[in-house]
């Protein structure tokens, strides 16, 4: 499953990041960088554990918990905390795959890579390229959301993102261990979430709403491994 997630950050919190971002200092990409990936990427990365990537990471966070189409797609049991790049004068990050398991740094606590997801905090406006591409059974999908806004697409996904050629692209990138691991049985549970929120929506109290929701949690029951 491929989803844009609109509005997950608000303008304010827009400008107080990209102030942070402003006043930061950016390191070498390649930092976290695995071993295949490390020959394609080319692009800065705030140190994780800066006082910037922190206080930016908790709002991604802090905004995710909230935000009822992200816990309805990625049905999340944990989150790793996120990470933030910028690609400028050419920068680009070649084909590659990321990892099937992630070490938060610092700590013993390890996480299954089921989705990731990538958080726009520059308009398309201010920079030429850097759209994610993302490539799946359908062909090349092409990636450049408003600023705020996410997409969310599954981490055994092939993707590069292309050269920037005028201005900076600033992103978080970060990954999510689903409760169900499986993509084509989260996005089941994903389809029979939004038939059911839209006909609650209608109103309607029809003993099917009840049945319907009955299904979909005793598919989750079945299915999630918490």
């Amino acid at each position: 499953m491929l989803l844009p997630i609109p509005d997950v950050l608000t303008a304010d919190q827009l400008r107080r990041a990209r102030q942070l971002f402003g006043e930061a200092e950016w390191v070498d990409g390649r930092v976290t960088a695995g071993h295949q990936s490390v020959r394609a990427k080319d692009n800065l990365q705030l140190p994780e554990g800066s006082p910037v990537a922190r206080e930016v990471g908790g709002m991604v966070l802090s905004a995710l918990e909230q935000n009822a189409l992200f816990i309805s797609a990625a049905l999340p049991a944990r989150v790793f905390p996120p990470l933030f790049n910028q690609y400028e004068g050419g920068q680009s990050f070649g084909t590659h795959v990321d990892n099937a398991i992630r070490q938060v740094t610092g700590t013993p606590h390890r996480l299954r890579t089921d989705l990731s997801a990538t958080l726009f905090f520059t308009t398309p406006e201010e920079y030429d390229g850097g759209e994610l591409v993302i490539e799946d059974t359908y062909g090349m999908h092409r990636v450049k959301l408003p600023a705020g806004h996410m997409i969310l697409y599954p981490s055994t996904s092939l993707h590069h993102v292309r050269p920037v050629t005028r201005g900076a692209r600033i992103a978080s990138f970060f990954w999510i261990q689903s409760m169900v691991r499986d993509d084509g049985q989260r996005t089941l549970l994903f389809d029979l979430d939004v038939a059911i929120q839209k006909l609650t929506e209608t109103g309607s109290e029809h003993p099917s709403v009840v049945q319907l929701t009955g299904i979909y949690h005793n598919l989750l029951r079945r299915w999630a491994d918490v």
